[in-house]
């Protein structure tokens, strides 16, 4: 069931962000009185599922959903409509248009990605708030993983800063590792003392390819919720019991009870809770999985913070929160343009996309994924590529600077080679997906 959700968000939520980024090349297309053929969510080579004509344009939904398109008259475009081109220019095909026209036709399915993130952003502080974990209540530390350790993080590491500066927020701890410059300093509160932890490029690479946060926010283990055939459930413990003791030895800490768990599957366990005070003792068998089927609360013990947002406080709020992301977005594009971070080899399609959202439907989630994706639409189509919108930019560009239009014909080679490229990015992108999947 889960992955039904998680590909229902998915659909829904590129529907909405093509139907958006194609309004923007609508949106100027009309109005500077350019004919626009058809307007369709999803492409339809062959049939489509629906379509209706409304004055000069077929608007539809097409039964391949990798995308969506406008076709205006008299542009070099997917379409690749060579007969028309071949015909004189008519006032109202994009040819025939002034640079400026064009380039913000080309320019407008971006511009409403990012409008459409910064509304969307606004909408969930004024909604819902912010909830966070200020790195100053991260009471316990950090719980690291083995490739945290390799780069030399150690369990109960309190964060102080990351190359001179405190992170405000439990979750810039990873961003500004991974995305600010490669080479950095963190400095960390160890057992009393201040430690240096060096991250290099080596480091970022392995952190990359581990594919994993490597570091959280350390936690106590309380039980929330129990699976079917639970055996912790079948050996008497019960919902809201604080796991304190494994084998009659004090342990608070969930991330070494998961640890413990998977390096002794199979085995009996003795597991001490805290309930109402008092200290019960249990025997638990570990699953061939290595688990006790249990499902525990998230940053118990953490004090989390929560910010609500008035109507007017949350449109700056929102602003600068889409204006981040899309920073943070660059410095991930940049990453990936390092062949020594190895980022490349994270870079997937559908299935990573897919992954992003929740197995439970949640509104605010779902939204918060969305405004991101719409980032990333805006900045991958400014990409200078023939075939995406930054390669038709670059060429109106170049014409309204050197006074010179490229020639039809040499867009169009420019639109196969940009289509070429992009498919050969997306089929590598795909065994990215596979490969995860299956390794």
């Amino acid at each position: 069931m889960e992955i039904v959700i998680k590909i229902a968000q998915l659909l829904l939520s590129l529907s909405i962000l093509v139907i958006f980024h194609e309004f923007g090349h609508f949106a100027f297309a009309k109005l500077f009185k350019t004919r626009v053929e058809k307007f369709y969510l999803f492409f339809d080579p062959w049939f489509s599922l629906f379509k209706i004509k409304r004055g000069d344009t077929e608007y539809g939904i097409g039964w391949l959903p990798l995308g969506g398109y406008v076709k205006i008259s008299g542009m070099i475009d997917e379409s690749m409509d060579k007969e028309q081109m071949k015909l004189p220019p008519e006032p109202w095909e994009f040819r025939s248009k002034p640079a400026w026209q064009r380039l913000l036709i080309m320019l407008g399915g971006v511009m409403v990605n990012f409008i459409l993130a910064a509304v969307i952003y606004i909408g969930i502080l004024f909604t819902w708030g912010e909830d966070y974990i200020p790195v100053e209540n991260m009471a316990y530390g950090i719980a690291v993983d083995s490739t945290g350790e390799a780069v030399g993080f150690r369990d109960g590491d309190k964060i102080l800063t990351i190359d001179g500066v405190r992170p405000e927020k439990s979750t810039d701890i990873m961003t500004q590792i991974i995305l600010n410059d490669v080479e950095k300093i963190v400095e960390v509160e160890r057992e009393g003392s201040t430690v240096e932890v060096s991250i290099n490029v080596e480091d970022v690479n392995a952190i990359i390819a581990s594919r994993s946060r490597i570091i959280d926010t350390r936690h106590l283990f309380k039980i929330k919720a129990f699976a079917k055939n639970s055996n912790a459930e079948k050996a008497g413990l019960l919902k809201d019991d604080i796991i304190v003791k494994l084998n009659n030895k004090e342990e608070l800490y969930y991330d070494n009870y998961l640890r413990y768990f998977k390096n002794n599957k199979n085995k009996e366990i003795g597991l001490s809770v805290l309930r109402n005070n008092d200290t019960i003792d249990y025997k638990v068998k570990l699953s061939e999985e290595g688990m006790i089927g249990v499902m525990g609360y998230a940053y118990e013990g953490i004090e989390i913070a929560h910010k609500d947002y008035g109507f007017f406080e949350s449109f700056p709020a929102g602003i600068s929160k889409g204006i981040k992301m899309t920073g943070d977005y660059l410095k991930q594009l940049k990453l990936i343009a390092n062949p020594d971070t190895g980022a490349y080899k994270a870079l997937g399609s559908f299935g990573t996309i897919g992954n992003m959202f929740s197995g439970q439907w949640n509104w605010a989630g779902f939204w918060t994924i969305t405004a991101f994706l719409s980032i990333i639409l805006g900045v991958m189509n400014l990409l200078p590529i023939p075939a995406l919108d930054g390669g038709h930019v670059v060429f109106v560009l170049f014409e309204m600077i050197t006074g010179k239009k490229p020639s039809e014909k040499f867009l169009e080679y420019a639109q196969i080679v940009g289509f070429v490229l992009l498919m050969l990015l997306m089929v590598y992108a795909i065994k990215n997906d596979v490969v995860n999947f299956l390794f």
